[in-house]
C-alpha cells in the first residue's frame, strides 16, 4: 500500500508530502493510484520527474558520465550519489585531462575529501585563517576585522523589531508577534522551557505603542525614545538596537537573542541587514513561512568533520520565495565549530502571517532602554521631506480586475479587455502581476497607463482586499499571492487547470481569457453574472479548483 494518496493533497502540497520518498516502487504506486483518480498532469510530471532521479541514482557508478555534456551544477549533483574512491579519482582525472575547470575540479575533490573523511571520523578537520587558505589574494574577504561573535555565548528569546509609522503599529509588526507568540509557545512545551518574545520599539514618543505589543503577543517591550528619532535613520537605531541586544540588563540573563525578526518593509529590509551584520551573524530576507525544529546537517563546514552528520537543536527554518515564485528555499543560519551565529534573524514579507487579535489584559513587562546617543550617529539630518504623489491607490476599490502574462498572444487587446471588465462594475480598478511590469510587451498608448509598476499588486507592489479579485492569465506566485489573498472572493481565469492561483481562488475558469472575459462583461451589462452558475460549469469554471471531466 502506498505511504500516501495523492488525492487527498493539491499538486502545491503533493511536492513536498514526496519528498521524503526515495523508493521508487512506493513512487511507483502513488503514480498509479494518481492515474487512476484524479489524473492530474502537473500530479503526474512531480511523481515521475522523482521516479527517474531516482531510477537513474540507482544505475550511477560515475563512469558512464559525461563530463563534457555536464555543467558545474549537473557534476555537483551527480557527485552527491558516488561513494566510490577509484571513480572518483577517474573523474578528477578525466576532468584535468577535459575542460580542466577549476570549479568542476573543486567539486571532485571535496567529494573525495568527504568520501575519505567518512572513514577517518574521528579528524578534525584543521581551521584554517583566510590567508592560509587563499595565499593568493591580497584582502582576503572573509578577515573581517569588526568580527563580534561571541564564544560559548547564551541566548534566549525571539526578539521582534516592530516598525511605526504616524503614530500606530504597522500591521506587520502585529502580525509578527502573534507568529512569534505562536512559535515560542510551541517552542516552550517541546524544549520544556519558558523563554519570551520581546517587543523592541524605536522612534520619537512611543511609549504607548510599545505598551501596546503586549496585548499583540509581547512578554517583554524594549523602547527607546527620542525627539531626533522620529524618522528612521540608520545610525542611530542600528546601533540602539544592537546596544538593546548585547546589553546586560536586569530583565534578562542571556547575552544576546536566540532569534529577531524585522518587517520586509523598505527601513524594515535596511535595518535587519545592519543590525545582523553588526551583531555578526546572518539574516533570510523577505521571508513568508518560520518553523522551529532541529535539523541534521552534513556540511563540514558545519559540522567540522567531513562525513559525520550533526544535529543542529532549536533551529528557526526560514522560507523564502525563490526568483520563480514558485518554489521555496528554507535558509538555515547555524554555527561553525570555531564560530557561532547568533541571533538567527529573518525579515517577514507584509501579510505572511495572520494579523492577530488584540488582548488588552494580557499582562508583560515594559522596559525602557537608556543609550546616550553618540553626535556621530546623527550627522546626517533631514531638515524637510515632502510627501510624493503616491500614484494609483487600488485599495479603495470593491472589485479589482488583474492581468498577468496570459495576456502575450495580443497585449494590447488583453489589457482593453480587462478595462472593459472593470468599467463594466460601479467601482473597480486595474491591476497587474509584475510579469506584466518587467515584461518587454509592445503596448499601444491607450492602455499603457495601466500596465506601470504603480498598479502592480504583490509583495513589491500594492496589497489589497477588495470585496471581489479578478486575476486573468495569473499563474499565482507567492509573492502576487501576499498581495491579495485577503480578498473575499477571488475568481481565476487561466488555460491551465493546474496554475497555482487555483488552490486558493473561490472560482477558478479553465479557458483562454481573450475568450472568458467577453462573456463575463457581456453577462455583467445583462444583469445575468452568476458566480454560483460559474461554478457549476458555465464559461467553463469549478468551484474551489473542482474539475468538471
Amino acid at each position: 500500500m502506498a505511504e500516501i494518496d495523492p488525492s487527498e493533497y493539491t499538486i502545491a502540497e503533493l511536492g513536498p508530502e514526496i519528498k521524503e520518498i526515495e523508493d521508487v516502487a512506493t513512487l511507483e504506486e502513488i503514480l498509479e493510484i494518481e492515474r487512476n483518480d484524479k489524473d492530474r498532469q502537473g500530479a503526474k510530471t512531480l511523481l515521475e520527474s522523482r521516479i527517474e532521479k531516482f531510477s537513474e541514482d540507482d544505475d550511477t557508478d560515475g563512469g558512464d558520465l559525461d563530463l563534457t555534456e555536464m555543467s558545474v551544477a549537473d557534476l555537483g549533483n551527480a557527485l552527491q550519489d558516488i561513494d566510490e574512491m577509484k571513480t572518483l579519482e577517474s573523474l578528477l582525472e578525466r576532468e584535468t585531462d577535459g575542460q580542466n575547470r577549476d570549479s568542476a575540479i573543486r567539486l571532485i575533490e571535496n567529494r573525495i575529501d568527504s568520501v575519505a573523511g567518512s572513514d577517518e571520523a574521528d579528524v578534525e578537520q584543521t581551521q584554517r585563517s583566510p590567508e592560509e587558505k587563499y595565499p593568493e589574494l591580497d584582502h582576503p574577504t572573509a578577515d573581517k576585522a569588526h568580527v563580534r561573535a561571541l564564544e560559548n555565548g547564551t541566548y534566549r528569546d525571539m526578539w521582534v523589531y516592530c516598525e511605526t509609522q504616524s503614530g500606530a503599529l504597522l500591521d506587520v509588526s502585529k502580525e509578527m508577534l502573534g507568529k512569534a507568540r505562536r512559535l515560542m509557545d510551541e517552542y516552550n512545551d517541546s524544549n520544556d522551557t519558558d523563554e519570551r518574545v520581546v517587543a523592541v520599539v524605536i522612534g520619537d514618543d512611543i511609549a504607548d505603542l510599545a505598551e501596546e505589543t503586549i496585548g499583540y503577543g509581547a512578554d517583554v517591550a524594549v523602547y527607546y525614545e527620542d525627539d531626533r528619532l522620529d524618522r528612521f535613520r540608520h545610525t542611530p537605531y542600528t546601533e540602539i538596537f544592537a546596544d538593546m541586544a548585547r546589553s546586560t540588563e536586569d530583565w534578562r540573563d542571556y547575552d544576546e537573542p536566540r532569534y529577531t525578526l524585522f518587517p520586509a518593509t523598505n527601513n524594515g529590509r535596511d535595518l535587519s541587514a545592519q543590525v545582523q551584520a553588526e551583531l555578526d551573524s546572518g539574516l533570510a530576507s523577505d521571508c513568508s513561512g518560520l518553523y522551529i525544529e532541529e535539523s541534521v546537517i552534513s556540511n563540514p563546514v558545519k559540522t567540522g568533520r567531513p562525513g559525520e552528520n550533526k544535529t543542529f537543536k532549536r533551529v528557526l527554518h526560514m522560507k523564502r520565495p525563490d526568483f520563480s515564485g514558485f518554489e521555496y528555499s528554507t535558509i538555515l543560519c547555524l554555527d561553525n565549530p570555531a564560530r557561532e551565529f547568533h541571533p538567527q534573524g529573518a525579515s517577514v514579507i507584509p501579510g505572511s502571517f495572520e494579523l492577530p487579535e488584540f488582548d488588552g489584559d494580557r499582562n508583560g513587562q515594559l522596559v525602557e532602554h537608556e543609550i546616550e546617543l553618540d553626535s556621530e550617529w546623527l550627522q546626517v539630518e533631514v531638515v524637510a521631506h515632502d510627501r510624493l504623489d503616491t500614484g494609483v491607490d487600488l485599495s479603495d476599490h470593491d472589485v479589482i480586475v488583474a492581468l498577468g502574462r496570459g495576456i502575450g498572444d495580443d497585449p494590447t487587446q488583453g489589457m482593453e479587455l480587462g478595462v472593459e471588465l472593470a468599467d463594466a462594475f460601479e467601482d473597480a480598478g486595474i491591476g497587474v502581476s509584475r510579469g506584466i511590469v518587467t515584461g518587454s510587451y509592445d503596448f499601444a498608448g491607450h492602455v499603457e497607463e495601466y500596465t506601470r509598476e504603480e498598479r502592480q499588486i504583490g509583495e513589491t507592489g500594492q496589497i489589497v482586499a477588495p470585496k471581489l479579485y479578478i486575476a486573468a492569465g495569473i499563474s499565482g506566485a507567492i509573492q502576487h499571492k501576499v498581495g491579495m489573498d485577503e480578498s473575499e472572493t477571488i475568481i481565476a481565469v487561466n488555460t491551465d487547470p493546474d496554475a497555482r492561483i487555483r488552490d486558493f481562488s473561490d472560482y477558478f475558469i479553465e479557458g483562454d481569457l481573450f475568450e472568458v472575459l467577453p462573456q463575463l462583461t457581456a453577462a455583467l451589462k445583462a444583469g445575468e453574472l452568476d458566480l454560483k452558475a460559474v461554478a457549476d460549469g458555465g464559461v467553463g469554471a469549478d468551484a474551489r479548483g473542482d474539475t468538471d471531466e
